[in-house]
């Protein structure tokens, strides 16, 4: 089902490549629910390289998607509070989105060793992208300066991941001979991604339960 549904949003988005649908993406792939912003700026950036888009716009949407989304974990952590936080964490839906109590402690630790600049810094370290907004909320960071350091963490790794669609246009040729094959690659990432997630949640989650119980 997941591996499914992941595959149906992919498709739609490839469909359906505009302003609005990279930042909603994007949004999303900042806020608790995963979903690879590798999948959402490149493609857009390869479309505007083909003259469809504009590559600026494709930066700003991407970005104010991203901002949006880590105000929504901001503000959820900011209301919510550390102890539900943390039981929220523990639940199965929690794992499905490749959250848990071990990804937000580890989150805490990076934006206290990092301070403000964590919410930068942050956005370029996998499992503490879509995190960093929690401690920050949790902490009552500034809001300004959160939204700054978060503007422009994303801002600049949305220009990597935009010249990256760039540079795949200029490989337009050899990309259209072996098309079918780079689509199976990409077909293959998508299953082993939704693969980890429900072991995550469903077999990790339970070894991880019984090595606690046996301590």
């Amino acid at each position: 089902m997941i591996i499914e549904i992941f595959k149906s949003v992919t498709d739609w988005y490839m469909a359906n490549i505009n302003y609005g649908t990279i930042a909603f993406l994007m949004a999303i792939e900042s806020s608790f629910i995963p979903f690879p912003s590798e999948i959402v700026v490149p493609p857009a950036a390869f479309k505007a390289a083909g003259g469809d888009l504009n590559v600026i716009l494709v930066v700003v949407s991407a970005t104010a998607g991203a901002i949006a989304g880590a105000l929504f974990n901001y503000c959820i952590a900011l209301w919510l509070g550390r102890p539900i936080i943390y039981r929220l964490a523990d639940t199965k839906l929690a794992h499905l989105m490749l959250i848990d109590r071990a990804g937000v402690e580890k989150s805490e630790e990076f934006f206290r060793k990092y301070g403000r600049s964590s919410t930068f810094i942050g956005r370029f370290v996998p499992a503490i992208r879509q995190l960093i907004s929690l401690p920050a909320g949790l902490v009552r960071m500034n809001i300004r300066d959160f939204i700054f350091f978060t503007a422009l963490g994303s801002a600049l790794w949305n220009v990597i991941l935009a010249v990256l669609g760039y540079f795949v246009y200029s490989q337009k040729e050899l990309l259209e001979q072996y098309y079918h094959e780079i689509s199976l690659v990409f077909l293959a990432l998508g299953f082993l991604f939704a693969l980890y997630v429900i072991l995550k949640a469903f077999v990790f989650d339970k070894t991880g339960k019984k090595g606690k119980d046996a301590a």
